[in-house]
């Protein structure tokens, strides 16, 4: 047995732990976490493109959630369009706006880029929150927008029940991370990370540094708005604090940061650690304590920094590693005294 065995093993052994869950869990509120659970790696993970291979620190992504949010919705109740045209329409704004705010600010460095991304995420916000109308698009202002529980099917993207809700995000989970290993295995992901970490050097080489950033916020914005799409459809509720606010867009950060931005399975770990902490101490202490989730993720966030700069991805990736070392060992020691 070969390594690259072992690996795909795993692989094949993660997704059908995943696609077998809902047969044995039946609450509808763990159910409704690892829905949540599975958003959030898929989010982090979107946001990785470009926060992790291009090296730059973007936050202010919950701007495309609340674009593909609201695109969809209001194509929907106002016109009757499907969410699943609703939500590549929604795409393709967040891909426009997601240039947008690219090329000016990918020519600053440091925190000055970061703070250009709060800035912008947060006037959108402000504006939504104060506009009614867009034309003849009803967007409701601080009230936000209502979905009725009506024309329940896929067509739709509305069910009673939490498990289609379950199997379409894991599938968008495992699409987008599928997505993630092809382009770091092709130039534009050699190509980000170069830029990332040395662009003058990069530059020198002929790389075209900017391009590329921009090809990776422009996926990052389009896989983004699918998640407030359908974000908008399981809560059937969303208004500007709820999918445009500054906390989603630093515990989005927070995940990747945390699990490790630039590799494939960062984001999927730090969801997996931070999402059931996120979870419950909204329940049991939002009321008296609102934000303690924020908190705790900056306390883990400051830990991971000064223990495991590259993220907590780096030991479990290690120590895998070794297990795997193990297994190849002694399946070969297994054939040599065999033969």
């Amino acid at each position: 047995m070969t390594r690259q065995n072992v690996h795909i093993s795993t692989m094949v052994l993660a997704v059908l732990i995943a696609l077998g869950l809902p047969l044995v869990v039946h609450s509808p509120t763990y159910l409704h976490i690892m829905i949540l659970l599975y958003l959030y790696a898929y989010l982090t993970t979107s946001w990785n493109l470009v926060g992790g291979f291009a090296g730059v620190l973007p936050l202010g992504h919950a701007v495309f959630v609340g674009i593909g949010a609201y695109a969809s919705t209001m194509l929907y109740l106002q016109y009757g369009v499907s969410p699943w045209i609703g939500m590549l329409v929604g795409g393709v704004i967040s891909v426009m706006i997601g240039v947008l705010i690219g090329l000016p600010t990918f020519k600053m460095r440091g925190a000055y880029f970061a703070l250009a991304t709060i800035a912008f995420g947060e006037g959108v916000r402000v504006m939504i929150e104060n506009i009614d109308y867009i034309g003849p698009l009803k967007l409701n202002g601080p009230r936000g927008l209502q979905i009725p529980p009506l024309n329940v099917g896929l067509a739709n993207m509305l069910f009673l029940d939490k498990k289609p809700y379950y199997y379409i995000i894991l599938f968008m989970l495992i699409a987008v991370l599928a997505l993630t290993w092809v382009i770091s295995r092709r130039k534009l992901g050699y190509y980000l990370n170069a830029g990332g970490e040395e662009p003058e050097a990069a530059m020198a080489l002929g790389v075209n540094v900017a391009r590329c950033k921009l090809m990776a916020m422009a996926m990052s914005s389009f896989l983004t708005a699918l998640a407030g799409t359908f974000w908008a459809q399981l809560t059937l509720f969303i208004h500007p604090k709820s999918v445009m606010s500054l906390d989603l867009s630093f515990e989005i950060a927070f995940i990747a940061l945390i699990g490790g931005r630039g590799s494939i399975a960062g984001p999927v770990l730090g969801a997996l650690l931070l999402r059931p902490v996120s979870d419950f101490s909204r329940i049991y202490f939002g009321d008296k304590l609102p934000g303690l989730h924020l908190i705790i993720f900056g306390v883990v966030l400051i830990l991971v920094m000064i223990f495991q700069p590259r993220g907590i991805q780096e030991p479990l990736t290690r120590a895998y590693n070794k297990l795997v070392d193990r297994i190849v060992s002694r399946r070969a020691r297994g054939v040599l005294e065999s033969a």
